[in-house]
């Protein structure tokens, strides 16, 4: 079983929502974080919250050469790397195509610039950051976890086909890195797993319009939406039980998703 303290997490994405909620577990549980952003103010203000234990490493994830800085800057710094979080994402939602009610004719359509730059962000910016980390991992004999960022999104929401197509692709990669870990005889001691929440209660959420609020937590068993620190809690369990590999963990309050997403 490994241990959070004294581990190193590299985390994208952890200015704010389960990407800092993720951050601030590690570090009150004695571990160090590295944190990659894009906005130095972000950065800036989340050092300042968590403290020593946090280094921060201004970062385009969509960047060969910033990702490639970031991993770089965790080894430079604490000599090792023991999880990979690149939670680093965003959402574009609408309609692929929107027929106008009464004539029934297209009038609106999702643009290709709108369906592009969530890909680059929240696909090719996670498999930079992987692919950066893994790397360094495998050369510096390190142990640990890749947690991938996916949703119950992936499984199919309306007016979101590009971030769903995103957190799709999160489910298929642990099951892709863990068989090429295997083949190279390092997944005992290198695993890939991704985290798939339902509706969680970050600030963007919670600051949405009251009744659209209520109609989503409606849909939720459990009557509430799912708290960051408690996916944060849930990469935790899974970072120490090296039994866990290779699969996508659901943390959704019991949600299933109706045939209009």
């Amino acid at each position: 079983m490994l241990e959070i303290k004294d581990s190193v997490a590299v985390i994208t994405g952890a200015a704010s929502g389960i990407g800092f909620a993720l951050a601030k577990h590690w570090v009150d549980h004695g571990g160090k974080v590295v944190i990659g952003d894009v906005a130095a103010e972000a950065l800036e203000q989340t050092k300042k919250e968590l403290g020593a234990a946090v280094t921060t490493v201004q970062c385009d994830v969509t960047q060969e050469t910033d990702c490639a800085a970031l991993a770089d800057a965790a080894i430079k710094t604490y000599g090792q790397i023991n999880l990979v979080a690149p939670f680093a994402g965003i959402i574009m939602d609408g309609l692929m195509v929107s027929p106008d009610r009464e004539t029934g004719k297209v009038t609106d359509k999702m643009s290709l610039g709108q369906f592009q730059k969530v890909l680059d962000i929240n696909l090719t910016g996670v498999f930079l950051t992987v692919r950066e980390c893994s790397e360094r991992m495998i050369n510096e004999g390190c142990r640990g976890l890749i947690c991938l960022i996916s949703s119950t999104g992936s499984l199919g929401t309306a007016g979101q086909i590009n971030y769903a197509s995103t957190k799709a692709a999160m489910s298929v990669m642990p099951k892709v890195i863990t068989a090429e870990f295997f083949r190279r005889g390092i997944a005992d001691r290198l695993r890939c797993v991704a985290v798939a929440p339902g509706y969680v209660g970050t600030a963007m959420v919670k600051g949405m319009n009251q009744k659209a609020l209520d109609r989503i937590v409606g849909q939720v068993p459990i009557g509430r939406l799912v708290e960051p620190e408690e996916v944060a809690m849930f990469v935790g369990d899974i970072y120490k039980n090296e039994a866990l590999s290779g699969d996508v963990f659901f943390i959704h309050g019991g949600l299933r998703l109706g045939s209009k997403g």
